[in-house]
């Protein structure tokens, strides 16, 4: 009982992005997400599964979900790719904090067939619990590098003022936080910058969803 107390408060821990950074450990909650770090290889360091080697009312007790999953896992966040192979297209982020939106985007990577997600000192926590959840497993599967190694060129998403999105063949999107866009010492360092056409009246997108379209446009100019 002694060593089931002990993985359950790693759990409670792991909360804290502070403690994911000291331990180098991160909490994936579900069997879907479980299997999509086995798909590529990488076992957890610790699996509990209620009912089998965790009472269900102890591992709820610490899981982040209002549904508590069956399965509550512990990675390595060593295991995560950090390198990018071969040559893409893909998106860098600067200071983007919201989580969801960091899970997201790395979905949206995942899916469309982006090389990587490049993120700036600031951004959300890809491994936090709501980033890792809005991702669906593609944490596992998208190389995670700093915002400085995004591969050249850069094209900034600006709300207005930008060229037609174009897509890439390679190089990377550069998109900033919701309210702050990306700041001038940023654009300065840009090669172009890109603008998704919007309704008139409308003010702006949201940060993942301007990073969608602009990783569809790249998938729609390789298929042309």
């Amino acid at each position: 009982m002694a060593r089931l107390d002990r993985r359950l408060r790693l759990v409670a821990r792991l909360a804290s992005a502070r403690q994911r950074e000291k331990l180098g450990l991160f909490v994936c909650e579900g069997e879907d997400l479980v299997e999509a770090a086995r798909a590529r290889g990488i076992e957890p360091v610790e699996l509990l599964v209620a009912g089998e080697n965790v009472d269900a009312r102890e591992l709820a007790s610490v899981s982040a979900l209002g549904h508590p999953p069956r399965v509550i896992a512990i990675f390595p966040r060593a295991a995560l790719q950090r390198t990018v192979a071969g040559s893409g297209f893909g998106v860098a982020l600067w200071r983007v904090a919201d989580p969801g939106n960091v899970g997201t985007l790395t979905r949206s990577v995942d899916a469309l067939g982006g090389a990587f997600l490049a993120l700036s000192d600031g951004c959300a926590d890809p491994t936090g619990p709501k980033a890792v959840r809005a991702s669906m497993g593609a944490l596992f599967r998208v190389p995670l590098i700093p915002f400085d190694e995004a591969p050249r060129p850069w094209t900034a998403l600006v709300p207005r003022g930008g060229d037609e999105l174009q897509p890439l063949a390679r190089g990377t999107y550069v998109l900033g936080a919701e309210r702050e866009g990306v700041p001038e010492e940023v654009l300065a360092r840009c090669d172009g910058r890109a603008t998704v056409p919007l309704a008139a009246g409308a003010e702006s997108l949201n940060v993942a969803m301007a990073g969608t379209i602009a990783l569809y446009e790249s998938v729609r100019g390789r298929s042309s």
